[in-house]
């Protein structure tokens, strides 16, 4: 190395040093504070009363299971302020899930996902850009972000920079791994929720609003559907010739990870015998990208697979997840979206019984809600797992067999109809 080249390395390790400082959450305050304040955006007391939120903000920049266990957390939400501006931020590909949502004022899309060198740094920036176009001009009194688990999407940032005056959120030590992963977020919070406690993510969520003051009456889900999306459902049945009283059972074989997939040729063997043994049809639901996955279930199993794989939005999947008798999948959106229009599941989990409850993959935590269920799973994790599946391809899935699954579909069919209403006699709330 020359000499020469030592100061131009020193410059550019002090610009990396500067870069990394200026993404933290240090930073933003120290920013951040003085600005609001001069935007008369600090003005009120530290005790949160709803009684003065007049505007409020939601993030929630999750996946679509995430965002389809929040529905009862915004109904509520909406019924403990019902005169509030209710402003509520998603990613893109879910906005068609909540876009008639009717406790919200507006929903707002942000893309958080940045690739390339200065991520965090980037990251924040497009967030408070947001926040100066379009959440800045709401003067916000609250905003919330009801995620107890790590804040991956680093939606705490778009919080802290509305310049809402109270910010809530799960603090960053309720888990070792957000402890880690979020160190310095409770700076971005006037208020940090810490309760550790194991719960299905649907009670974290409600026990926001018991946090701010409020009552929760309902815990139901909720899916909020056009005429539109119940018309096109009736004639993709119509058009594939499914009869209503024929047994139609929703299948999803894909998931966001690989190590939620159950082999899709045993999901051709479940539905061959479905077939054979019910005379069933079989709908075959999934995303964008999960084409491949339906068209191999339509040459194995023919006539008696409706394939909507990638052919509906996420709102015509769920009117005609509606149509079914039964839903069969991994543990994805389409299983919530499933539970969420009041149908019975078989959830196919990659988490053995005996692993950790406070992984992102227990169904104690992100199981079905609000209807009869069966968690089919492993018993035990497969070498090297220990706690949960840690693969990047299926793995501890592979342990359940197709007769288990059998078994479990079963029990769920004899029960059909006495499907009306979930495990708390209430009916589905989809409108």
């Amino acid at each position: 190395m020359s000499l020469l080249t030592v100061p131009a390395r020193l410059a550019e390790s002090a610009g990396r040093s500067t870069s990394h400082w200026l993404a933290t959450p240090q930073a933003a305050h120290v920013i951040g504070e003085p600005l609001f304040w001069l935007l008369g955006m600090r003005r009120k007391g530290r005790e949160i009363d709803l009684s003065q939120v007049k505007r409020l903000l939601v993030v929630r920049l999750d996946e679509i299971g995430d965002v389809v266990l929040t529905t009862p957390f915004l109904g509520e939400l909406r019924r403990n302020l019902p005169d509030a501006w209710i402003t509520l931020v998603v990613k893109p590909q879910v906005y068609n899930l909540v876009e008639l949502c009717p406790y919200v004022n507006e929903v707002l899309t942000y893309d958080w996902r940045v690739n390339g060198r200065f991520k965090n740094l980037r990251r924040h920036w497009r967030a408070l850009r947001l926040a100066w176009r379009r959440l800045w001009r709401r003067r916000f009194d609250l905003a919330i972000l009801p995620r107890w688990d790590t804040d991956g999407y680093h939606g705490t940032f778009v919080l802290y920079f509305s310049g809402a005056s109270w910010r809530v959120g799960y603090s960053e030590t309720v888990n070792d791994h957000k402890r880690r992963a979020n160190n310095g977020f409770n700076r971005l919070l006037t208020h940090p929720l810490q309760d550790s406690n194991l719960k299905h993510e649907v009670e974290h969520n409600l026990d926001v609003i018991r946090f701010l003051g409020g009552q929760v009456q309902d815990d139901r889900l909720e899916l909020w559907l056009g005429k539109k999306d119940k018309g096109m459902a009736e004639q993709f049945l119509k058009d594939h010739q499914v009869e209503p009283d024929v047994l139609l059972v929703g299948l999803a074989p894909g998931a966001g990870a690989p190590k939620r997939m159950w082999p899709i040729e045993r999901f051709a063997e479940l539905g061959s015998w479905l077939r054979n043994a019910y005379g069933a049809r079989l709908l075959v639901v999934g995303g964008p990208g999960e084409e491949p996955l339906g068209e191999e279930l339509e040459r194995a199993l023919g006539a008696s697979v409706v394939n909507a794989v990638g052919r509906t939005t996420l709102r015509q999947a769920a009117a005609l997840l509606q149509h079914c008798e039964l839903f069969v999948g991994n543990d994805a959106g389409p299983m919530h979206m499933a539970a969420a229009v009041g149908v019975p599941v078989v959830e196919l989990s990659c988490h053995p019984e005996l692993g950790s409850p406070y992984s992102a993959s227990s169904p104690l935590r992100f199981g079905p809600w609000g209807v009869s269920h069966t968690v089919v799973q492993p018993q035990t994790s497969r070498p090297p797992c220990v706690d949960e599946c840690i693969a990047d391809h299926p793995h501890c899935i592979l342990s359940i067999t197709v007769d288990q699954v059998k078994e479990a579909v079963t029990e769920r069919l004899a029960r059909r109809k006495k499907r009306a209403g979930n495990r708390r006699k209430k009916g589905p709330k989809v409108k």
